[in-house]
């Protein structure tokens, strides 16, 4: 029994409230509020040091990535993910490296930036599609509403729009975790359906983290402490991931796509203060 007590690790009743909070919001956001993981990340950044939160949020996330699977198994855009792979693993490479060489302040700060960036280019866009939508209401429906014209214009703009997503998620979810929002704003763009955004999200990150998982073992993250006190905070993952489970089914489309624009710059602020 000392030898199992020996392997907890030692760590003040603050930091365990807020690792355990960070759990139950990292299930909460794989199956109801994508974007909203930020907030772990900076609770996992108040509660350790910077580098080795950003390893130990990782395996939590992997944990809630397997649920969302379960829960969003058949939900999936799997066109959008095959397109957004390549471009992501160029942003993984380029994380890896400005990871390496900065420090965790200049981490979170950047990558709050981009996103305060992104939300209002975003957010930009939407009005000025739907002011052209109302001077000109044939055009807009000759355009369709799918997607959002702002994003998917057409040939070389759409590309270009998700090689430039690809990139800052890939970036951004290896050096701090924090891919959530910056996709968010993608599949927002693209006015996927409720359960169709959550099951594109599920997978993508899915496939994203375990891509993530050797670099971060190169770079030394991965601790038998981190290890141990994932597995005690999983059980929090899984009750955070059954509850938004259930309130995902529930959700107006109107109020998930507000609910991810205020949890998006709820992240972007939480980087650039915390």
């Amino acid at each position: 029994m000392s030898d199992l007590a020996a392997l907890i690790p030692t760590l003040g009743a603050a930091t365990w409230v807020l690792v355990m909070i960070g759990a139950l919001v990292v299930g909460l956001s794989k199956t109801a509020m994508p974007g909203g993981g930020t907030i772990a990340v900076g609770l996992f950044a108040l509660a350790l040091p910077a580098k080795e939160s950003t390893a130990a949020l990782l395996l939590l996330l992997m944990v809630g990535d397997a649920t969302a699977l379960w829960v969003y198994r058949r939900e999936p855009d799997v066109r959008t993910l095959v397109r957004l792979i390549p471009s992501v693993l160029i942003g993984i490479v380029l994380g890896t490296i400005f990871f390496a060489t900065v420090g965790g302040d200049t981490v979170r700060t950047t990558i709050g930036v981009i996103l305060l960036v992104l939300i209002a280019v975003t957010v930009w866009r939407r009005r000025s599609a739907r002011v052209k939508k109302s001077a000109d209401p044939s055009a807009a429906a000759d355009a369709g509403d799918a997607t959002d014209p702002a994003v998917a214009p057409s040939g070389a703009g759409v590309a270009l729009s998700r090689a430039g997503y690809g990139v800052l998620g890939g970036f951004t979810t290896m050096v701090a975790n924090a891919g959530g929002p910056v996709m968010s704003m993608y599949f927002y763009a693209m006015r996927m359906p409720v359960l169709t955004f959550l099951g594109t999200s599920a997978w993508f990150f899915a496939i994203v983290n375990v891509i993530k998982l050797p670099f971060s073992a190169g770079l030394g993250l991965i601790t038998r402490e981190t290890l141990v006190m994932d597995l005690m905070l999983v059980p929090l993952v899984l009750i955070g991931a059954y509850c938004g489970a259930k309130i995902a089914r529930r959700i107006p489309q109107a109020v998930f796509e507000k609910l991810i624009l205020v949890l998006t710059v709820v992240s972007a602020l939480a980087l650039l203060v915390l």
